[in-house]
This record gives structure tokens, C-alpha cells and sequence, in this order.
């Protein structure tokens, strides 16, 4: 039996920011229980809903050292779905309103969940063949266990991977406050190690001293090595690219399915989605207010509302995508000048354009199923889950191939009839542009190359299967 311990910031169902949370708490459930027992370490919350923490068993509680402190770690325990999650309590750090509060306090926070994390190990009686590891949150776990807990035989033979979500967080601070409170020694703040740019920086330190480096796609690993993507530290990235591979995300099957989601109003597969996909899509029409017509053909976007999305392309050649037959559906928060752009084209085109400047869980489900098109031209995307929904759900994503987007969306070849969306190379606003209209004449035109591109793309198969064979083939190999 291999073990193996996620040690992640966040994870589903308990807490959720982003697509971080998804992949520790959804892959472990994927892993060959034969041969792997995978758990996973979080912080406990205050903010985990209630129903959760009544379930948690309490299993120890010790002091320890962060820099000149010492503070308190209790350990708690619980199982979910056959994988057992352990969380570390201290109201000191995780009682405020969100996961995240920015600046200093993160960065302590996270040293102490980090330290917190290796320390528990030999309290709950679980020694782990290999430490996986998740953004700049946990960035330090490599590092204490190289320098600080390496004169402690129980860790000796431990291996660590550190995972990349998005490289342009990375968890920085001045050197001399970092080495007060974490309590690690000066000789690691050093270019090689882990300042960088005169800032301490706790994923460069994660990446230093990690035995093997992912991401969250292939296309990603490439892009991270050059400066344009580096987020300054592409360098780091080519001098490890010896140990760095992507391992593309998957989304969960149960969760995600068009046959049986309890949150849209008509169910369909990959036979009958040709009769039912379109009452969904008059069914959303009529709920946002548009012109109820199952022959218009409908964009869809779900996302965080900032520069990272290329919204700024959108901005640019809205007027010219709100064609007379085409309606466009927005979902997400954000920047403001974003928001208030997509209120204003609401505003513009009435029943053409709905503008729903909110999260809701639910509508993006029927809007995945509703759309006959879905659009993400992002700028970088390391990789990416709205286009894996929206092939789940018979819904043609328009992507930049850009990380994951091009790992996952094959272009659509008329003269070949491959492909399972719709992809433009460079950042560009008419190009953009060019391939909604050119996804829009084959909508029109040629109705049943639209379907083909439909039945590919809900032929794909991005479950969290895939992903954890491919996490097993590195585990075995460490």
C-alpha cells in the first residue's frame, strides 16, 4: 500500500474559492483503493458549514513552535465518500469570514498550516510515501521538511510534489519578517532557494525543494518555462523542467451530468440531446427575459470577471457578437469595470443579452445545458473546467489555445470533420471575433456538422479517472 497525503488550503465539499478545491477533494475519491490510501489535510474553518463539523472526531491536540510563538494545533478527523479528511484546528488563524484575507496574515496562516501539517504525522499515525502538495499555500512543506524536520528519522524517506493551480499567486513577503515568523533559517533566503526578487517566496521554495514539480496541463508546463507566462519565474521553471509534467484536471461525472442533473429542467445524453437540449435553452430564455426561440443561437459565458478571462477582447467587438441572431448570457463577479460593461450591453440589447452579475451554482448548470455555444478567450488559463463542463453538457466551447484550453478543445476541421470546438491562436479581438462568426455560420448552416462536433465533444471523456491513472503513474514512479 502506497500513502499518499493531499495537503491543500481548500477542498470540496467543505471549502471552495476555486478549481483547487475541486481537485483535492474530488481526485483522492478516484485513486485505485487497492493500491493507494490517499488522504487529505485542510485547515478547519470556521466558516466549513456546520453539518460537516458535527461529523468531525476529535484525534489529538500539542503545542508548537512558529517562529517565536507557540501555538496550539488540534487535529480532527473525518470520512467522506470512503477517503478521510483531517483538519487542523487553531481559532487563532481560521476563524475569520473567508479562506483568504490577504497580506501578511495568509502568509502566517499558511506557515503554520503548513508546519501544523508535518507535525501532526506522527500523532495520527499516518507516515505518507509522498506528500502532495497544492499552490503557494503550501509551499513551505517542502521546505520544512528538508531543513527543519530532516534530524527526525519518521520523515526521512518522505517524497514531496508540489502542484502548480496558477503560478501567478505565489505567496511573497520580505525576507526578514518571513524568517521571524516562520522560524526557518537564514541561510534559505537566498536567490537559490527562497528569495526571489528581494521577496521571500513560499512557491518558489515549495518548487526548489519539491521532488517533482505538475501542473494542471501540458500545455501550461510549456507555457510557465517561457517569460511571457513565468510570472518571473520561468527561469526556475526551465531549470526544473527535468522533473515538471501536466497532468490535466477532470471534473466530477456524477456531479456534472446532463442525464441526471437535478438542476435543469430537461434531461438529455449523448442520443437524445438532438430533441431535448433545445427545451432547456427556451427554458432559460423565458427565465432571463430574452426572446423565447429554440432556432437563435446562444453564447454562453461563467466566469470570474477579470483581465486573466480576456474580457477585455469582449469589450472591444461586443456590439459586433450582439448580432441580430445571437444571445449572449453572462455569469459571474468581478472586476467592476467588467460588471458594469455587461450591464451596460443588458441594457443595450434587451432580449438579446442577459448580464448575471451573481454566482449561482444552479444557473450555471442551466446554462452549460442550455447554450449551444460557450466562450472563454482567455488570456492564460492554466486549465480550465467551464470548457470540460460545457463538452459534458453538448455545449461547443470558443477558446484561445492557450494551457488547458488547448489541451482539451480540438479545433473543428470541416474539410477533416474533426474537432470538438471552435480555437483562435493569438490575442486578438477580431480573431476572436472571426471564430464566434465562424462557429455561428456553421450553427446556421450546416446543422448537422454541428451535431458531429456535438456528439465528439460529448464522446470526450474528462472524468477524474483520467487524471488519477495518470497521478498513479508518477506516485509508482517517486
Amino acid at each position: 500500500m502506497k500513502n499518499i497525503l493531499f495537503v491543500s488550503s481548500e477542498a470540496v465539499p467543505f471549502i471552495k474559492t476555486g478549481g483547487l478545491a475541486d481537485v483535492a477533494g474530488s481526485l483522492p475519491k478516484a485513486f485505485n483503493k487497492n493500491e493507494f490510501d490517499v488522504r487529505v489535510i485542510i485547515p478547519k474553518y470556521r466558516i466549513i458549514p456546520d453539518h460537516f463539523k458535527q461529523q468531525m472526531q476529535y484525534r489529538t491536540h500539542f503545542y508548537m513552535d512558529l517562529g517565536w510563538q507557540n501555538q496550539y494545533v488540534g487535529i480532527l478527523e473525518m470520512q467522506l465518500d470512503g477517503v478521510t479528511f483531517y483538519f487542523v484546528d487553531n481559532e487563532h488563524y481560521f476563524s475569520g469570514d473567508q479562506a483568504y484575507e490577504g497580506g501578511l496574515w495568509d502568509l502566517e496562516k499558511f506557515a503554520f498550516f503548513s508546519k501544523a501539517a508535518l507535525s501532526c504525522l506522527p500523532a495520527i499515525g499516518f507516515h505518507p510515501d509522498i506528500i502532495h502538495c497544492h499552490d503557494w499555500q503550501t509551499g513551505l512543506v517542502p521546505v520544512y521538511l528538508k531543513n527543519v524536520f530532516n534530524n527526525n528519522d519518521f520523515y526521512w524517506n518522505i517524497k514531496t510534489i508540489m502542484t502548480i493551480h496558477n503560478l501567478k499567486f505565489q505567496g511573497t513577503w520580505d525576507p526578514k519578517t518571513i524568517m521571524g515568523m516562520t522560524g526557518l533559517p537564514d541561510y534559505l533566503f537566498t536567490p537559490d532557494k527562497l528569495e526571489a526578487y528581494k521577496d521571500a517566496n513560499y512557491l518558489k521554495g515549495g518548487i526548489v525543494y519539491a521532488d517533482y514539480v505538475t501542473t494542471v496541463s501540458d500545455t501550461y508546463a510549456q507555457e510557465i518555462q517561457m517569460p511571457f507566462y513565468g510570472e518571473r519565474l520561468d527561469g526556475l521553471m526551465r531549470a526544473r523542467n527535468n522533473c515538471l509534467m501536466g497532468i490535466v484536471n477532470g471534473i466530477d461525472y456524477d456531479e456534472w451530468n446532463p442525464e441526471t442533473d437535478p438542476m435543469i429542467p430537461y434531461h438529455y445524453n449523448a442520443i437524445t440531446f438532438r430533441k431535448e437540449k433545445y427545451k432547456d435553452k427556451c427554458a432559460l430564455q423565458e427565465e432571463l427575459g430574452l426572446e423565447v426561440n429554440a432556432d437563435k443561437f446562444m453564447i454562453g459565458l461563467v466566469s470570474r470577471l477579470t483581465d486573466q478571462k480576456g474580457l477585455d477582447l469582449v469589450d472591444y467587438v461586443m456590439d459586433q457578437i450582439c448580432a441580430d441572431d445571437v444571445q449572449f448570457v453572462v455569469l459571474g463577479t468581478g472586476e467592476a469595470k467588467y460588471e458594469n460593461m455587461f450591464r451596460y450591453f443588458a441594457w443595450k440589447y434587451p432580449g438579446r443579452v442577459s448580464a448575471n452579475i451573481f454566482y449561482s451554482n444552479e444557473r450555471s448548470h442551466k446554462i452549460y445545458a442550455a447554450c449551444d455555444a460557450f466562450l472563454m478567450p482567455s488570456l492564460f488559463e492554466p486549465c480550465g473546467l467551464s470548457q470540460l463542463m460545457s463538452l459534458r453538457y453538448g455545449t461547443v466551447p470558443i477558446v484561445r489555445e492557450t494551457g488547458g484550453l488547448k489541451d482539451t478543445v480540438e479545433p473543428y476541421n470541416e474539410y477533416e470533420s474533426t474537432g470538438t470546438g471552435f480555437s483562435f491562436a493569438n490575442y486578438n479581438a477580431h480573431e476572436m471575433l472571426n471564430t464566434i462568426n465562424y462557429a455561428k455560420h456553421v450553427f446556421y448552416n450546416n446543422k448537422r456538422e454541428w451535431h458531429k462536433i456535438i456528439d465528439r465533444g460529448m464522446a470526450q471523456d474528462f472524468s477524474w479517472n483520467n487524471s488519477a491513472r495518470r497521478y498513479e503513474d508518477l506516485y509508482r514512479m517517486l
